[in-house]
């Protein structure tokens, strides 16, 4: 399958804006404002453009939600966060396309009736923060964004653009917990409904968007939804970039269409695993997906639809690979480490469930292993699963659950059967006394 490149197109200086404009940069934007908002939602729903965030959600379908003739303000968030471990390609955007972003950010806009879009950033992403809020810069000098654009389109339609950088919390990517940091509150998720074409940014409707899901909008724009829905799998069509990394020997973000077979994208793209070693397991989306075994791998194609049906999800489409001699405790035990940090703490489930596997992870990879602890991890990751206000407790129950489920026999390696705990601090009616309890039973 060949590359088909939409939002990393392979031309030199392609950030800089006069090399975007040189480009047809921005002639989709006045092309859009041409139109009516509906068919421009109309357009990008008909392409069959999902969400690349992780939810792969309808774009025009979300955008249909926010409600029509509101005098309230109605924002567009653009998450930027990507702080899932594995994914890397957001930032790719940000460093070679982000005009092509900003695009389709004044398009969202227009659509939907936003008159104000944020651009929210991982804290951590320091560097491209700064090559962001350039191209920002250099689009509002130039008058494409802001009062000015009424000019430069000869519309009557204008928006700012703020990035803002975040707070650096894996929370802050789950989008009720981003409108909380945006608004300078402590990144906890909010209840659902109302959603936030409701009830969003300080009470207002608000649409989120992921960084790569628009920065497809502008070619949708000039070329079409029918061009558009051509590329890839039908059901969740268009190109993907796909973020190889682990034990691959051509690491890196790979923009092809989707619905590829996951041995093509690791062989011909990846180049295989060093040393031509097997694969034990692969991570379709991001650590928080179910993973899948290296002996499972023929036929599955990366797309949504087809990533369910395999048992995983496409989340954010990075691609971790691990070979035959991988400890994959120790990947569980990692990765559980990192949901219990970045655990909010705001239910129940996740702030204790997520440290409980984590102790019972830590004491199977010291060797004090006990013969119940399989079977107790997977209940407590159940009873993380859906009883969770956001996604994250989903996020680290999965990977526990479906390492053990897949891949028992080797965990199985960890356990010892002589080894039982003792239990610390027992309550007083449990302690042994100075003159036993059968003294005073008759």
């Amino acid at each position: 399958m060949e590359e088909i490149r939409i939002v990393l197109p392979k031309i030199p200086d392609f950030h800089k804006l006069d090399v975007y404009e040189q480009n047809g940069g921005y002639q989709s934007a006045k092309k859009a404002f041409g139109m009516s908002s509906d068919d421009v939602i109309d357009i990008v729903k008909k392409s069959g453009l999902r969400g690349r965030g992780g939810a792969a959600f309808s774009a025009g379908l979300k955008w249909s939600f926010m409600p029509k003739g509101n005098d309230k303000p109605k924002y567009l968030a653009i998450n930027g966060d990507e702080s899932e471990p594995g994914s890397f390609k957001d930032r790719q955007i940000f460093e070679d396309n982000p005009h092509q972003m900003i695009e389709g950010i004044l398009i969202a806009c227009y659509a939907i009736g936003a008159k104000t879009a944020y651009i929210y950033i991982r804290g951590e992403y320091h560097k491209w923060i700064y090559m962001v809020q350039k191209a920002v810069d250099d689009a509002y000098e130039a008058g494409y964004i802001g009062e000015k654009m009424k000019e430069k389109f000869g519309t009557d339609f204008s928006c700012e653009i703020h990035v803002h950088k975040g707070a650096g919390a894996y929370i802050c990517g789950e989008e009720s917990a981003l409108m909380n940091s945006l608004e300078g509150h402590r990144g906890y998720p909010r209840i659902k409904p109302p959603f936030p074409a409701q009830r969003g940014l300080w009470g207002n409707p608000t649409t989120i968007n992921n960084v790569e899901t628009i920065t497809n909008v502008p070619k949708i724009i000039e070329k079409g939804w029918e061009w558009f829905s051509s590329i890839g799998a039908q059901k969740h069509p268009g190109t993907i970039l796909f973020g190889l990394s682990g034990h691959i020997n051509k690491p890196g973000v790979y923009e092809i269409p989707s619905g590829i077979l996951l041995t093509e994208l690791l062989e011909k793209y990846g180049g295989g695993v060093p040393g031509g070693k097997k694969i034990k397991c692969v991570i379709p989306g991001g650590s928080s997906m179910p993973p899948l075994r290296g002996d499972s791998l023929e036929g599955i194609r990366m797309d949504a639809d087809s990533l369910r049906d395999a048992g995983s999800a496409i989340g954010t489409a990075g691609v971790m690979v691990m070979d035959e001699d991988t400890n994959l405790l120790k990947v569980l035990l990692r990765i559980t480490k990192f949901y219990h940090h970045e655990s909010c703490g705001q239910c129940t489930p996740c702030r204790e469930g997520t440290g409980w596997m984590e102790k019972a992870l830590k004491r199977m990879a010291d060797g004090n292993g006990t013969s119940k602890d399989l079977d107790m991890l997977e209940s407590v990751a159940k009873n993380i699963e859906g009883n969770t206000i956001c996604a994250l407790g989903d996020a680290a129950a999965w990977p526990v659950k479906f390492m053990i489920q897949r891949f028992r026999n080797e965990l199985e390696e960890y356990l010892n059967p002589e080894v039982t705990l003792t239990v610390k601090n027992k309550v007083h009616s449990m302690r042994n006394t100075v003159n036993p309890l059968k003294d005073f039973v008759r």
